[in-house]
């Protein structure tokens, strides 16, 4: 009944899956139907959207070249790039009374943090090779390497936990914050709280986009290369 009264998705169905599944889509729509809206009329001098537009992507790139080199920055961006806004916009939308943060569940999150798990796995054993792409994970000293092996898969699999718990324990958190005022200060809840509820929003998506990049560049980057 809880869902009816403060998500728009809950008054089409009572479950919490069809919820979240609803504002996954929606966010999925918004972050295509924004990015054609700015690259709709591409002009050599940007200006509104575009100009907006231009300067995140540029931003983004400039911290993901320091990580993995400005070739494989531009080249993994369509995946990381991508989940950046789309993580943003999932997290944004519950800041809007009546919606829900599809990033509140953890069962999204967890799919996410499995995307960028297998993904980075795949590109390394694409670019490295089976045998030495699974030779990093036994470490530089051979005699440690039984004891290497399982430590760095365990460290691997902790991946999908820490990506997908650090958002979704986040935006929960700031979910239950702004239903806390809401409930103190109905229809009037002062800008701050909004104002800090979408640094985090925009400081999540940032923080999964950078990681993405990291866990890429550990897979992709051989010893030495671009460093």
């Amino acid at each position: 009944m809880q869902d009816r009264v403060f998500t728009i998705a809950g008054l089409l169905s009572s479950d919490h899956h069809f919820i979240i599944a609803f504002y996954v889509v929606l966010c999925a729509v918004v972050t295509v139907v924004v990015a054609k809206i700015a690259t709709r009329n591409m002009r050599v001098i940007p200006s509104g959207l575009q100009n907006l537009y231009e300067a995140t992507i540029n931003g983004m790139l400039y911290m993901a070249k320091g990580i993995i080199g400005e070739e494989k920055a531009r080249k993994y961006f369509p995946l990381a790039g991508t989940i950046g806004f789309y993580v943003f916009y999932c997290n944004i939308i519950g800041i809007i009374p009546g919606f829900e943060a599809p990033t509140s569940s953890w069962d999204f999150t967890l799919v996410l943090a499995l995307i960028v798990f297998f993904y980075y796995h795949f590109e390394g054993i694409r670019t490295q090779g089976v045998i030495h792409y699974f030779a990093h994970f036994m470490g530089p000293v051979k005699w440690l390497a039984p004891l290497m092996f399982p430590i760095e898969i365990i460290s691997h699999f902790s991946r999908i936990i820490s990506l997908s718990f650090r958002l979704f324990g986040s935006i929960k958190g700031d979910d239950m914050f702004l239903l806390v005022m809401l409930m103190l200060v109905p229809w009037l809840v002062p800008l701050v709280p909004f104002a800090i509820l979408t640094f985090m929003a925009l400081l999540q998506a940032f923080v999964f986009m950078i990681l993405t990049y990291v866990y890429l560049a550990g897979a992709v980057l051989v010893d030495g290369e671009e460093h």
